[in-house]
């Protein structure tokens, strides 16, 4: 369009005196008289744009003073600081040529009115738009970048595990079943863990980091059907050093995103501060302590019984820093937990759970070294043996005391933004009854 240099919203301090090109989208259009102020987005930011009649030819000015929201267009302009504006920056707009105009018989849905979630919902695709849509998606982005980063520089190696799966690794009454080849049923994938331990027996430490399902009907805000986790694996581990990783990465994750993005917390209205009050160490406890405290603040849960939300809030309550519940009783952990070897009828397993009542963001723990033990544990579960026999090579090949956690990115993302519900973590939630868009 013209031979000025292309920049981005975000280069445009940068380039301040110059003219420049930028391509994007009218996010939002200001009218003053003989002067029009089109506010462009281009994904890494806004910039106010000003038209001014005298300026330019009247057509020009007539089809930017009569721009519909979210028309698409290239402008072309001189950048200047401007301390009002958003950004800093201006561009006084030189030439504007549009690439598609939304009719206006057919407008852009989401206005700036109230619109009810299911709305909004139903119009994901587009609410992504939305200043407070980057914001939290630039915060994931991050987060996922810093989890990388942690693991990438600790010695841990990624090793991708399957998404189907020929069996299920926390019991059967929550996986999604899927039709394979010749009848064959195999299932999504609720964790990567058992083929994870394989890559530890291999490499040392590794981790898998993708797409896990739950087949939950639960309709609380801290559930998706499909959500992200990442789970590391040591070999060589106890439930000691599962926590002190479990401590490390929380602590480098906030971090890393006090450092790069308070620019989207500040969209978000996020209190900061209770986001700098993390810090080592992590309040530890025992599931018996940790019923204690919720028995004597009226919870009626009893020994034996797993955390609900509630628990985990009230839990919580009054801690400026994520607890570390460990010791839960075997009954309501997983088959492949190693006891401990003081008190069988507990696990060295370990919840990490955040403040500010957002619940679980970990879980893992020390994993069954033993073959007999982890036979009889099989058995316990009614699981069948020929699903597991490659696992249980595991324990005859090399067998050495392990362990890990997984931990949920949604869940991580809604307590980091200080959101109500993680359905706005990820792009294109899945929940009990959303599928679309």
């Amino acid at each position: 369009m013209s031979a000025a240099p292309r920049i981005t919203i975000a280069e445009a301090a940068a380039h301040s005196g110059e003219t420049v090109e930028i391509a994007g989208w009218l996010y939002n259009l200001r009218r003053s008289g003989k002067i029009v102020f089109p506010i462009l987005r281009d994904g890494t930011g806004l910039m106010q744009c000003v038209a001014v009649k005298s300026a330019l030819p009247e057509e020009t000015f007539e089809t930017l003073r009569n721009l519909t929201q979210e028309s698409s267009l290239i402008v072309t302009g001189k950048i200047r600081a401007e301390q009002r504006a958003p950004g800093g920056y201006e561009l006084d707009v030189e030439q504007a040529g549009i690439v598609q105009r939304v009719d206006e018989a057919d407008p852009y849905p989401i206005t700036p009115k109230d619109h009810g979630i299911e709305f909004l919902m139903d119009h994901r695709h587009l609410w992504l738009r939305s200043r407070r849509q980057h914001a939290i998606l630039r915060v994931r982005h991050e987060v996922i970048k810093a989890i990388r980063d942690y693991f990438d520089s600790h010695g841990f190696t990624l090793v991708d595990t399957p998404i189907f799966t020929p069996a299920a690794c926390e019991g059967t009454t929550t996986l999604f079943e899927v039709d394979y080849f010749e009848d064959e049923k195999v299932y999504l994938t609720q964790s990567g863990q058992l083929y994870n331990e394989a890559g530890a027996m291999s490499l040392g430490k590794v981790y898998c980091f993708g797409p896990t399902f739950r087949a939950e009907k639960s309709k609380t805000r801290r559930h998706l059907t499909e959500f992200w986790m990442v789970e590391p694996e040591m070999a060589y581990a106890t439930l000691e050093d599962v926590k002190r990783v479990a401590e490390e990465l929380v602590m480098f994750v906030v971090s890393r995103i006090l450092e790069n993005r308070r620019a989207e917390l500040v969209v978000l209205e996020r209190d900061v501060s209770k986001l700098e009050a993390v810090q080592r160490p992590f309040t530890r406890m025992t599931y018996d302590e940790a019923v204690k405290i919720l028995q004597e603040k009226g919870s009626e849960i009893q020994w034996g019984a797993d955390f609900g939300g509630t628990d985990e809030t009230l839990l919580a309550e009054g801690s400026d820093r994520p607890i570390m519940v460990d010791r839960f009783p075997a009954q309501i952990k997983a088959f492949y937990f190693e006891p401990d070897p003081e008190r069988p009828d507990v696990v060295l397993g370990v919840d990490v759970l955040a403040p500010e009542g957002y619940g679980e963001i970990i879980g893992g723990g020390q994993r069954i070294h033993n073959l007999d033990l982890l036979l009889k544990r099989l058995d316990e579960h009614h699981l069948p043996r020929e699903a597991f026999n490659w696992y249980l090579d595991l324990r005859k090949y090399g067998s050495v005391p392990h362990g890990g956690f997984g931990m949920g990115v949604e869940r991580c993302v809604a307590w980091i933004c200080g959101l109500e519900h993680v359905r706005e973590t990820i792009a294109f939630p899945r929940m009990l009854y959303r599928t679309t868009p």
